[in-house]
C-alpha cells in the first residue's frame, strides 16, 4: 500500500520536512516514488509547499496519509474531512486514567 507521509531532511537541529509517496513498509528515508513538496515548521507561521494537483492524483489512486499529513491538509484545504486523533493512549494508561477519575 502506498503512503503519503513526511520524512525528515536538514541539518542537525534545523529540520526540514518532505513530503514523500512511498510503500507503508520501506523505510521514509530510503528511495521514494515522488516528493510532493516541503515543509519547515522552524518559520511562523510554517512554511509549507505542497503540489496540490500530484497529491490529488495520490489520493485518487488509492494512496493513505499519515495522520499528521492528513491534519496538514485538513488545514490547507486540500481535503476535506475531520482531523484525525494522533494520541493513542495504551489500555493500562486508560485504566489508570480512569481510576483516577473515579477517586476525585
Amino acid at each position: 500500500m502506498l503512503t503519503i507521509r513526511l520524512t525528515r531532511v536538514g541539518k542537525p537541529k534545523q529540520p526540514l520536512f518532505r513530503f514523500i509517496v512511498s510503500e507503508k513498509a520501506r523505510d521514509p528515508w530510503g528511495k521514494a516514488l515522488e516528493f510532493l513538496g516541503t515543509a519547515n515548521f522552524r518559520k511562523d507561521p510554517p512554511e509549507l509547499t505542497i503540489k496540490v494537483d500530484r497529491v490529488k492524483y495520490w489520493l485518487s489512486k488509492g494512496s493513505q496519509c499519515s495522520d499528521t499529513v492528513w491534519n496538514l491538509f485538513v488545514d490547507q484545504k486540500i481535503v476535506e474531512g475531520a482531523k484525525r486523533k494522533q494520541v493513542k493512549i495504551s489500555v493500562r494508561r486508560k485504566e489508570k486514567l480512569a481510576k483516577k477519575a473515579a477517586t476525585k
